[in-house]
């Protein structure tokens, strides 16, 4: 029913328009666009459960407005645009759970806003509110929250802000490489991001290039590589070398000529000491450059090796005829140290004798006997070693002084990869499987361990690797059986 409803002081017939217990549900766009010089409109007590963006279109004189005891359970953000001369508007007695940030930026001069009554979730979406309540000069009744429970009957004004933890993160698929590839390795070369992959099923070690214009990783150039398993790039003294490791027909170490803008092979690698390589990694230890293999074959021997002057020549044979599966280079504390992991033992850590420049056996990691990889982390002051293992659970252990002790397990039938890895201060694990998607956990600095954060869908991945790019950070998962995916790690505000 639509009343005129003039009163003494009010504004003129013309000017005022009331609408009580009407029979429809909804207030369409420009509904009211017909009476320009409307200063008063009530729509009290009606069934009203949605309000169009521009319902109040051309309504630019419009003082007082009243949608009180009605349905509605969400508004637009737009809902008051154009509404320049408002002062006075109630929502009262709805059901409104929460309100789009900025709703009230349009009323420049609001000076009285009544939301009392409503079932307001007190969560991340209404934090602007609090924000608001805090520097707005408008007069605003006590609001209450109905949830959630924690907030339930507090008052919206005297919410602390700091209760509000609105930051998330998210992993979001950024650029598919469209084939299989088993390692992954970043590197700076002449201030270029590249990245180099280990592909046997293209028999090549693929090297692609970041371009900072397209924000995409580009095809830049192949090592010829059969059988590929790692391919390890170095940049030793300004030059570029990539340690190739193959499972049959040798492994050799290619140069980059600048003048001629190829690889060219510059030696081979023992094929009697290195048999089956399994993985690399390239470290240095007081100025020295050095590789080393993971030999998974039951006649060769794990090997270091040093570069000198033209070339990296035999430095040690470690951990011979043990089948060993991957390798981790710790540096801390000023004692360079050499995880070695082996399918056969439990994972044997070495320190590097300065004396004899060679590593020496320390320990072993008794708690895991068959860890496929290890990787380690810090965390504060405590250092930590993750263990995949393909039959049982994966370990997080924590060094005590003395030894390390279990933290958590974590279920990973299948697992073959994981990483540990920082981004902008948040600590992330990567965890792979063959039998079921990837697994992301977040690392929960109050309990001192990892939560499950998010599932990626790749699919027996043989590594993780993270790459920052410019603005964007990147983790890399190459998948054996499947293509290699790049996603972008995103900060949201849910607050927003």
């Amino acid at each position: 029913m639509l009343i005129h409803h003039p009163h003494p002081g009010a504004p003129s017939l013309n000017s005022t328009r009331t609408l009580v217990n009407a029979a429809f549900s909804e207030i369409h766009d420009g509904a009211f666009s017909h009476l320009p010089l409307l200063q008063f409109l009530l729509l009290n007590s009606n069934k009203f459960t949605l309000i169009g963006d521009n319902a109040f279109t051309g309504l630019s004189h419009l003082q007082y407005l009243f949608i009180e005891n009605n349905d509605i359970w969400a508004l637009s953000k737009f809902t008051f645009r154009g509404l320049k001369s408002l002062t006075h508007l109630s929502l009262a007695n709805n059901n409104l759970q929460t309100l789009p940030r900025d709703i009230f930026r349009p009323l420049d001069i609001l000076s009285d806003l009544d939301l009392r009554g409503n079932s307001l979730n007190c969560d991340c979406k209404v934090k602007w509110l609090v924000e608001w309540l805090a520097h707005t000069n408008t007069t605003v009744a006590p609001i209450y929250c109905a949830s959630p429970p924690r907030f339930q009957e507090h008052k919206v004004q005297d919410l602390p802000l700091r209760e509000f933890d609105c930051i998330t993160t998210d992993f979001v698929l950024y650029q598919t490489l469209s084939f299989p590839a088993v390692s992954a390795e970043p590197f700076l070369y002449s201030s270029d991001l590249y990245l180099a992959l280990a592909q046997p099923g293209a028999s090549a070690c693929t090297i692609l290039k970041w371009d900072y214009v397209e924000r995409q990783l580009r095809d830049y150039d192949r090592i010829p590589a059969p059988s590929a398993v790692h391919c390890k790039p170095m940049v030793v003294d300004s030059q570029l070398y990539v340690v190739v490791a193959q499972l049959f027909g040798g492994s050799y170490i290619y140069h980059w000529d600048p003048n001629t803008t190829r690889f060219t092979k510059l030696q081979d690698i023992d094929p009697q000491r290195v048999r089956k390589p399994n993985d690399l990694e390239a470290f240095r230890i007081d100025g020295d450059w050095y590789f080393a293999v993971a030999d998974s074959s039951k006649a060769g021997a794990t090997s270091l090796y040093r570069w000198h002057q033209n070339g990296f020549y035999s430095q040690q044979a470690l951990h011979a005829w043990h089948r060993d599966t991957d390798l981790e280079f710790v540096d801390g504390e000023g004692k360079p140290r050499l995880i070695v992991s082996s399918s056969s033992q439990a994972p044997i850590i070495y320190q590097w004798s300065r004396t004899q420049k060679q590593f020496v056996a320390q320990g072993e990691v008794t708690q895991v006997p068959d860890a496929q990889a290890v990787k380690h982390f810090r965390a504060g002051r405590d250092s930590y070693l993750c263990l995949s293992r393909y039959i049982g659970d994966s370990k997080i252990l924590r060094w005590e002084g003395t030894r390390f002790s279990e933290v958590q397990a974590l279920p990973s039938r299948g697992s073959l990869a994981l990483q540990p890895f920082l981004v902008g201060g948040r600590r992330y694990l990567a965890l792979g499987s063959d039998f079921s998607f990837t697994q992301i956990y977040q690392w929960d600095e109050g309990r001192q361990k990892f939560v499950r954060f998010q599932e990626l869908a790749v699919q027996a991945p043989r590594a993780f690797c993270y790459m920052p790019a410019g603005d964007a950070q990147l983790l890399l998962a190459p998948s054996f059986k499947g293509q290699t995916l790049v996603y972008r790690h995103v900060v949201v505000d849910l607050s927003a």
